[in-house]
């Protein structure tokens, strides 16, 4: 839109409220609701050769450093494969792929799957890990476990279900504050009973119990003696609830493993714990090996570019890889940097002309009319509309009143006297962008959602806006922005910088604009 030279034919966007706020700014006929369910080849048919893909497809990887958390695999990372699955079957004349810097690290990576094995440009990859995934930890590990492991099938089978599970889970978390343990208890106990006691008649009812069932009968036993004030002590009912939880827990990662169709080497004890061994690739080597080669053939270009050194008065850093078909014989060259550290753009270029209009604290009002500023120059002209919708902030609680009011420009939540930190259970580790006062003359760091970080208005006792982030983020006041207050923000969070992707953007056409002169 920026350009106007590129006309968008179908987009993809599974958030609701993101979906409807790209429908109502780009006039989209064709947004789809999850990318995995694209159909190309109709997609071609309706809309005709694709010059250029754009996407930004999350990617949190898989790492060791990863493996005590719950979640083994990032669901996040199919969708890395979903974006060069539309490459390969539109084959546009170019693509730009937008991730974190950190994509750059060797630390995203893929697991081996299942499909992989057959696929010899992945498995010729050089740089293929051995890698654990924590089944059980070591202080889990009972009797047997590695027999349990290698041999549990029909998984569903003896899977809590999920409701269940939680609150199992949310009682052994509180196995170490007992007064805890029995306000949460008696919260769940008109549900919970029911439950208990129907596991211990399906156990009963089994002639050769599993060590599942028998783990979960001594558990169900354990805590309804202890509701009923009967035997067993807490310790006791603590000790019941660890070994059938961890079983679920081990059951959950062997499922999730499963269920994405990664391909296990072996389960094996190491160091103390039962692990499932894989094999892993970086994200980035499975890019190139797929896209460079036949029959695909792009030349790729990586950079790392910075929002602050297109227009945005903002330090954003963003890895750009883009591709460009070989048949087209062009060089790409990345855009040039327009502004430097001399004339960067500010925050108050961005924001300072609306500092006097009051933010709503509610969605109801709809907009404010703009007086007119023939004299505006710079980042105001470029940003300032006529009407100005979304500027609405959090409402300001007397904690955060009493917060904002102490801090300077350029102070955060660690600049704050000691008991204006109370409500914090660390505040030591409390993050520095953390209510942090934005400073006017200079340009702000990276915008993510700025109402979880309570981010502060340079003079003002207040949150900042949704359209002073917006505004941050080079949206300007005709974009609109929809769905729940807590949705803005994060839309705008997540959100390439507008003027950043309109200089990579000129970049690609004139890519495209020197073919069409050469044909």
């Amino acid at each position: 839109m920026q350009t106007a030279r590129i006309k968008i034919v179908a987009a993809a966007e599974n958030n609701p409220n993101a979906r409807k706020t790209y429908k109502r700014n780009l006039k989209v006929g064709r947004v789809y609701t999850d990318v995995r369910n694209i159909d190309y080849s109709e997609l071609n048919d309706v809309a005709g050769p694709i010059d250029i893909v754009i996407g930004g497809p999350p990617c949190q990887g898989f790492s060791n450093a990863n493996r005590q958390h719950t979640s083994v695999i990032s669901m996040n990372n199919r969708l890395v494969k979903e974006y060069v699955k539309a490459i390969c079957k539109l084959r546009p004349k170019a693509f730009v792929m937008e991730n974190v810097a950190m994509l750059r690290s060797t630390i995203h990576r893929f697991m081996i799957d299942e499909a992989d094995l057959e696929d010899h440009r992945v498995m010729g990859l050089k740089d293929i890990q051995d890698n654990e995934v924590e089944i059980l930890p070591t202080k889990s590990v009972f009797d047997g476990a590695l027999d349990f492991v290698r041999n549990i099938d029909n998984i569903d089978a003896y899977a809590w279900a999920n409701s269940f599970y939680k609150v199992i889970n949310q009682l052994y978390r509180l196995r170490i504050n007992q007064t805890k343990f029995d306000k949460s208890l008696e919260k769940y106990q008109k549900k919970l009973v029911p439950k208990l006691k129907e596991i211990i008649k399906l156990c009963a009812e089994q002639e050769q119990p599993t060590l599942i069932q028998s783990g979960d009968m001594e558990l169900a036993q354990a805590i309804l003696k202890y509701i009923e004030a009967v035997e067993p002590d807490f310790k006791d009912v603590v000790e019941a609830i660890e070994t059938p939880l961890y079983m679920q827990r081990a059951l959950l990662k062997i499922k999730e493993l499963t269920d994405n169709n990664i391909h296990i080497y072996e389960y094996k004890e190491s160091r103390g714990s039962i692990v499932a061994c894989v094999k892993s690739y970086a994200v980035r080597d499975y890019i190139k090996c797929i896209l460079e080669n036949e029959p695909y053939n792009y030349v790729l270009t990586e950079n790392t570019l910075n929002a602050i050194d297109y227009g945005a008065p903002q330090k954003r850093e963003r890895f750009i890889i883009v591709g460009i078909s070989k048949s087209l014989n062009k060089k790409y060259d990345p855009p040039k940097v327009e502004y430097t550290k001399a004339n960067y753009r500010t925050v108050r270029n961005a924001i300072g002309d609306i500092q006097n209009i009051e933010a709503s604290t509610t969605m109801d009002t709809k907009y404010v009319e703009l007086e007119s500023h023939p004299n505006a120059t710079g980042l105001e002209k470029e940003l300032r509309g006529k009407l100005l919708y979304n500027h609405i902030t959090t409402a300001t609680t007397d904690t955060a009143l009493s917060r904002f009011k102490a801090l300077k420009e350029g102070q955060n939540f660690h600049d704050l006297d000691p008991e204006l930190k109370t409500t914090y259970s660390d505040a030591d580790r409390t993050q520095n962008t953390i209510y942090m006062r934005l400073k006017y003359d200079e340009p702000c760091g990276t915008v993510v959602n700025v109402r979880k970080s309570m981010w502060i208005h340079p003079v003002l006792d207040r949150a900042v806006s949704i359209r002073e982030a917006a505004r941050l983020q080079t949206f300007p006041d005709s974009f609109i922005f929809e769905g729940t207050k807590d949705s803005q923000y994060q839309q705008i969070g997540n959100a390439v910088p507008p003027f950043l992707a309109k200089a990579i953007a000129k970049s690609i056409i004139s890519v495209l604009d020197s073919d069409r002169d050469s044909e």
